[in-house]
């Protein structure tokens, strides 16, 4: 067995530890729409992203959210939908207990 001490161990040591600490990136190759490359170059050069890549993240990042929010609302409706009389009360009694609650709080306030 090969034991490593010295300059090797700490070279490999330091590079393990900056390999990970970097961020996970993956390699997209692909053709896109003029639109498309005009809107994410448009990111860049506004400042709101350092790079083609960065803006795709963030534009795919927005469109996970919107994605995330239109699941919920959907769930949301459902759940309501199917809930008794008798629930949908306590459900109610509950936001305006949250709403009462929430009028005593000064938010300005750290």
């Amino acid at each position: 067995m090969l034991k490593t001490r010295g300059p090797v161990g700490l070279l490999g040591d330091c590079l393990s530890r900056r390999i990970g600490d970097m961020a996970q990136r993956k390699k997209l190759s692909t053709t896109i729409g003029s639109e498309s490359f005009t809107y994410l170059h448009r990111l860049v050069k506004a400042g709101k992203a350092t790079s083609v890549g960065e803006a795709v993240d963030k534009t795919v990042a927005i469109a996970r959210r919107l994605e995330s929010r239109a699941k919920l609302e959907l769930n949301t409706a459902a759940y309501f939908a199917q809930i008794t009389p008798d629930a949908a009360a306590q459900e109610n009694a509950l936001a305006n207990a949250l709403s009462d609650a929430s009028m005593e709080v000064d938010f300005g306030q750290p």
